[in-house]
C-alpha cells in the first residue's frame, strides 16, 4: 500500500508540475528517475538507455513522422484552399452557410493530417478570410473552426491513437477503424448544432450565400479528390489487410507526392519546408513518448499496476462508475494540460484499471481521444483556442472560448452515445478485422 501512496504522490506531482508549465517530457523523465532511484536503486536508473531504445524502436511509432509529413505535403501542395471552396459550394445553402464548410473541411483534412493543431491552423488560415464582411457572428465562426479541428485526432489517421496503441499494446488498425463512425457522428453533431443555432437566431449566419451555377459546382468537385484519394489508399490498405498503419502512411506519402507533382506544386523548396516542419514536430512528440515509456517501465517494476488492480477489485466499482469518474477526472485535467500530455501522462496509471474492469481497450482508446479533444478546446490551456486566436490576430480570446461552448456539449453527448452504444466504436473494427 505504501507503493500505491507513493504512486499517488508522484502522479499528483506530475499533474502539478505540468500544470505549472514545465516541459512534459522533462517532468515525466525527472519523476521516473526520482522514483527509480528512491524505490528501486541505481541499476534501474541505469536501465534508461536500454528502455528508451527498446520502447522507441517500435515499428508502429515510425508512422508518426510519416503521417506528419503526409499532412505537410497536402497543406503545402495547396489542396486545402481548393477543398474548402468545393465544400462551400454544397454546404453553404444549409442553415448556417459557410459555418458548415468549416466543419466539413476540418473533417476531410482530419482524414489525412492526424493532428488537431495542424487542422486548426490550416482550416483557420483558409476559412477566416472567407468570412470577412459577410456578417457572420464572429464567435460562431471561431468556435466552429476550433471545435471542428478537434476531429483531427478522432478521424483516422491519428497520432494520438498511434501513441496510445504503442503504450498499451493495442492494435492501431483497430483503433483507426473504431474512430471512423464516432468521427462521422461528431461531424454530424457539430453541423446539427449549427443548424439549430441558426434556426433559432438567423443573424448568426448573416445573409444567405449566393449559389454557384451547377456546372461550376460539379466542375470543382474534382478538388475534393486529392484528400479522398489519399484517405482511400491509407485506410483501404489497412482494412484490406494489405498494409500495417506504418506501411499505409508510407503509401500515403507516395500518393501525395504524385498528386503534388500532378498539380505542379512539387519542388525542392516545398519539400525542404515540409521536411523541416516534420522534423520539428516529430522530435517533440518522440521526446514525450520516450519519457512516457520510461515512466511506464518504472511504474511496472514497482508493481503499481498489480496494486491498482487489487485496489479496484476491493472497491467493487462497476465499469460505468469508473468511466464516470474518469470523465470528470479528464474534464478537470484538460483545463490544465495539453491533450497529448494528458494522454501519455495518465495511461500508466489509468490503463491497469481499465484492464482490471475488463473494459475493451479499443473502446477506451476512443473515449480517451474524445477527452483529449475536449482538452484542446477547454480553457485556459486548450491549444486550439490559441491557434485560432493567433490566426485571427485581433480581438479577445473570450470570443473563441464562448464560441466553442455549444460544440463542447456535443462532444460530451458523443461520450454518452458511445457508452450507451459501444458498437458505435466497436462495430467497424469487428467487421473489418474480425
Amino acid at each position: 500500500m505504501a507503493d500505491l501512496w507513493a504512486a499517488g504522490v508522484g502522479f499528483l506531482l506530475l499533474i502539478v508540475l505540468m500544470g505549472l508549465g514545465l516541459h512534459v517530457a522533462f517532468v515525466m523523465f525527472a519523476l521516473s528517475i526520482a522514483g527509480a532511484a528512491f524505490y528501486l536503486g541505481a541499476p534501474i536508473v541505469m536501465e534508461y538507455g536500454t528502455q528508451n531504445w527498446s520502447s522507441t524502436n517500435n515499428f508502429v511509432l515510425v508512422a508518426v513522422p510519416l503521417f506528419v509529413l503526409l499532412g505537410e505535403l497536402l497543406v503545402r501542395g495547396g489542396f486545402t484552399d481548393r477543398m474548402y471552396r468545393s465544400l462551400s459550394d454544397w454546404l453553404a445553402p444549409l442553415p448556417g452557410g459557410l459555418l458548415h464548410s468549416n466543419i466539413g473541411a476540418s473533417a476531410l483534412f482530419a482524414a489525412v493530417s492526424g493532428s488537431s493543431v495542424a487542422t486548426a491552423a490550416t482550416i483557420g488560415t483558409v476559412a477566416l478570410p472567407a468570412f470577412d464582411k459577410r456578417g457572420y457572428d464572429q464567435r460562431m465562426v471561431l468556435g466552429s473552426i476550433a471545435a471542428g479541428a478537434t476531429l483531427g485526432i478522432l478521424i483516422p489517421p491519428s497520432i494520438n491513437m498511434i501513441i496510445y496503441g504503442a503504450m498499451t499494446n493495442t492494435s492501431v488498425g483497430r483503433l483507426y477503424a473504431a474512430g471512423v463512425l464516432p468521427g462521422l457522428v461528431l461531424t454530424a453533431l457539430f453541423m446539427g448544432v449549427i443548424v439549430v443555432a441558426c434556426r433559432l437566431k438567423p443573424a448568426l449566419a448573416g445573409p444567405p450565400e449566393p449559389s454557384a451555377p451547377l456546372a461550376d459546382k460539379l466542375r470543382r468537385l474534382v478538388d475534393l479528390a486529392p484528400p479522398l484519394v489519399v484517405f482511400g489508399f491509407v485506410m483501404g490498405s489497412i482494412y484490406a489487410g494489405w498494409a500495417t498503419p506504418t506501411e499505409s502512411a508510407a503509401l500515403g506519402i507516395v500518393v501525395s507526392l504524385a498528386l503534388c507533382a500532378g498539380y505542379g506544386r512539387l519542388n525542392l523548396r516545398m519539400l525542404h519546408e515540409s521536411f523541416l516542419s516534420t522534423l520539428s514536430i516529430t522530435a517533440m512528440i518522440m521526446l514525450i513518448a520516450a519519457a512516457a515509456f520510461y515512466l511506464n517501465f518504472v511504474i511496472g517494476i514497482m508493481g503499481i499496476p498489480t496494486l491498482l488492480t487489487a485496489f479496484v477489485s476491493s472497491l467493487q466499482a462497476s465499469p460505468g462508475q469508473m468511466i464516470l469518474i474518469l470523465l470528470v477526472f479528464y474534464l478537470i485535467l484538460g483545463c490544465f494540460l495539453d491533450a497529448l500530455a494528458m494522454v501519455v501522462g495518465t495511461i500508466p496509471i489509468v490503463f491497469p484499471l481499465i484492464v482490471a474492469l475488463k473494459i475493451d481497450p479499443v473502446w477506451f482508446g476512443i473515449f480517451l481521444v474524445i477527452m483529449a479533444e475536449l482538452a484542446l478546446i477547454t480553457p485556459p490551456v486548450g491549444m486550439n483556442l490559441y491557434v485560432v486566436q493567433g490566426i485571427r490576430k485581433s480581438g479577445s480570446i473570450t470570443d473563441v472560448i464562448v464560441g466553442v461552448l455549444p460544440f463542447l456539449f456535443m462532444m460530451l453527448l458523443l461520450v454518452l452515445l458511445i457508452w450507451i452504444w459501444p458498437a458505435l466504436a466497436l462495430w467497424l473494427p469487428t467487421r473489418a478485422m474480425g
